[in-house]
């Protein structure tokens, strides 16, 4: 009996002891066994939960929704297991993503998108990177390794993902060209761009290449940097031009050997399907996973090799750098695929770019300030603000109030504004929502007075 209640004793130490180990874990690799999914405790999914929420910076404002994110993250963190789990080339982990449904990480992360009801432009052909028998291509290419990939940027809630690839090649070749890297700005293409682009709801990489042309050039990032929402285009910064391309072309579609030349040549924007739920947790290795070619994310492809006799893509995406390899994932290459991986292949395209940039003119005065905006004769709100009424009474307003939005909600509880994005309130927990039954939700956003008109006037 006691023989048995030491070796009793030291398995349950060593199980306490694996199960502490295992519960500092916020990303995952090889260690995690098959079985891995039928011992995690209730504790050790707490656990794990609460130093995710500690790590992300995540706090729940309103009534209810920890818990509601934490059922979200528990069916997460078992996908997670039971992926990696397997005999697989790529892993997943709880990142930033690991409270959100899939449903809600698509709506908000992506950002590819055909832009209906406008005059579409035409594709670009062009045979510079066709693959033809006997090109002799290197077994290996990373444009990191030549200084001509800026560092992982985040584009946030943000559904701009076209705009972070299409500077990316705009990047690589200026950088090729001129011997310069130079960051240059995505929020110029949200808050300019839009003839065809829509900023934070979406675009096309060639839309903002044409952009680009026609404008003359683009800011840097330092100059016009990034807020990760849409905003009113800055027409002094706009016409900066500090960066310059001559002209857009298409890869030859369907064509991985043809990508591949391409890639050989400069960084290539591309456009994926990104919105499956591995992708969503993807941590580290050759992304084989499964997807489809419903073209629905921006990235940047920086070069291509092979890792244990498989062939991949090396990908830069626009998530930070928390996510995947440091920002980056390796996707599955195979030359005689088609549409490649996610539809890699389906729309490459590229910056062409022959001389150098004009003078940079250095940083730039911000455009003036618009006119305030006018809730009545008696009361006005600085710009880029909504006039809300803070007291009405039959029907007619005696105090404004100003939310610090553009096109925001105004609550019924005339004391708080939910966003564009946002709009819905819930005055009761007040939150906003993206609509009436999305559990996706924000804080709402309190309202400030406004400057009664007759003050200013006598003060003048």
């Amino acid at each position: 009996m006691k023989l048995v209640s030491m070796a009793t004793l030291l398995l349950f130490t060593l199980f306490a002891l694996s199960s502490a180990m295992d519960m500092s874990i916020i990303t995952y690799d090889a260690t995690h066994g098959a079985s891995s999914a039928n011992w995690r405790t209730d504790d050790e999914v707490n656990a794990l939960y609460e130093s995710w929420l500690v790590k992300h910076g995540k706090t729940y404002n309103a009534l209810g929704e920890k818990d509601r994110r934490f059922q979200i993250f528990k069916d997460n963190l078992r996908y997670i297991d039971d992926h990696n789990s397997g005999d697989r080339s790529y892993k997943l982990g709880l990142n930033k993503f690991a409270d959100l449904t899939n449903e809600e990480y698509r709506t908000t992360y992506t950002g590819i998108k055909t832009i209906g009801g406008k005059k579409k432009l035409a594709k670009v052909k062009s045979d510079r990177y066709a693959f033809r028998s006997g090109d002799s291509l290197p077994d290996s290419v990373d444009w990191r390794d030549e200084g001509a990939v800026t560092e992982v940027k985040d584009q946030g809630s943000c559904g701009s993902c076209w705009a972070f690839s299409a500077t990316g090649s705009v990047e690589g070749i200026n950088k090729i060209v001129t011997g310069d890297l130079i960051s240059v700005s995505e929020q110029e293409l949200v808050d300019c761009d839009t003839s065809y682009n829509e900023g934070c709801n979406g675009g096309l990489m060639d839309y903002a290449f044409e952009f680009i042309i026609k404008n003359g050039g683009i800011d840097t990032e330092q100059d016009y940097p990034y807020t990760g929402r849409d905003g009113r285009c800055d027409s002094n910064k706009k016409n900066a031009k500090v960066v310059t391309i001559d002209g857009y072309e298409d890869v030859p579609i369907n064509d991985e050997a043809s990508l591949k030349k391409a890639v050989v040549n400069q960084p290539i924007a591309v456009a994926i399907e990104g919105g499956g739920r591995d992708f969503q947790f993807y941590t580290s290795g050759i992304f084989t996973g499964k997807c489809g070619t419903d073209l629905d994310h921006g990235v940047l492809v920086v070069g291509y090799g092979t890792e244990n006799g498989k062939d991949y893509w090396i990908v830069k995406n626009s998530w930070g750098g928390a996510w995947g390899e440091s920002g980056y994932l390796k996707m599955e290459r195979n030359i005689e695929a088609k549409t490649g991986i996610c539809g890699i292949a389906m729309e490459p395209s590229y910056a062409v770019k022959t001389g150098p940039n004009p003078p940079n003119p250095g940083p730039t005065p911000p455009s003036p300030a618009a006119p305030e905006v006018v809730c009545d004769e008696y009361s006005t709100c600085p710009e880029s603000t909504t006039c809300c009424c803070l007291y009405e009474y039959y029907g007619y307003c005696f105090v404004w109030g100003c939310c610090p939005l553009e096109g925001a909600s105004c609550c019924e509880d005339h004391y708080s504004c939910c966003p564009h994005d946002y709009p819905i309130c819930d005055v009761r927990r007040g939150t906003c929502s993206k609509s009436k039954n999305s559990p996706l939700e924000i804080s709402a956003i309190k309202r400030i007075l406004a400057t009664p008109t007759k003050m200013k006037m006598k003060s003048v």
